[in-house]
Formats: structure tokens, sequence, C-alpha cells
């Protein structure tokens, strides 16, 4: 098998309309995701509310994550966090002056 080599920090777009999304490794129980945020927030009322947890490590920039049940945890770059499934969040706040930059690792118990 050959191995490929990539950095977590390139191919960034200089400008981000809408928060970027970018899937790095998917099996049938989890998969690894590039999240690339730029002041970026959930939309007002929305929640994300998953049937898998979600391991999310802040690599670069700053964040504060939301719980429906009113908390707030505020997340700096090596901060991370588990979001257990079914544990509604939303993003209340990102850094609008510097990208934000977050590995996420979606995944299920078999």
């Amino acid at each position: 098998m050959k191995t490929a080599k990539d950095n977590i920090f390139n191919n960034i777009p200089a400008i981000i309309p809408e928060e970027l999304f970018e899937s790095l490794v998917e099996r049938e129980t989890f998969r690894i995701e590039r999240i690339v945020s730029h002041g970026h927030t959930t939309p007002i009322g929305a929640w994300y509310d998953q049937p898998w947890d979600e391991w999310v490590l802040l690599l670069q920039g700053a964040a504060i994550l939301a719980y429906e049940d009113g908390t707030k945890v505020k997340l700096q770059a090596g901060d991370y966090v588990l979001i257990p499934a079914q544990t509604r969040h939303r993003v209340e706040w990102t850094q609008p002056e510097a990208k934000t930059i977050w590995l996420a690792i979606h995944f299920t118990h078999s």
C-alpha cells in the first residue's frame, strides 16, 4: 500500500465564504475531518445532533462550543473535547481575524 503524505495546514483557501469541511479518511465506523472556520458559527437556533461520537481537537485559532443545556466551552489551540452521540451542540463563535482549524474524528461503537 502506498502512503500519501499531506499537511493539515495545506490547501486552505484565502477566502472561505462558508465553513470548510474536508474528509481526510473515511471507514465504516469512523471519519477524520478537517474543518476550517473564519468567523463562522452555527446558525442561530440550529443544533448539531449526531448519531455518532465526535472527538474534536483545535489545531489553530479559537472557538466557543455551546451545548443545549447552556454549557459553553472556550477552546484555544491544543484543546480537545469529546462530544457524545446525541449531544446537541453548536459553534457559537470562531475567531474572525484568523482561521480556526479543527481536526474532528467521528466514530461509532461497533
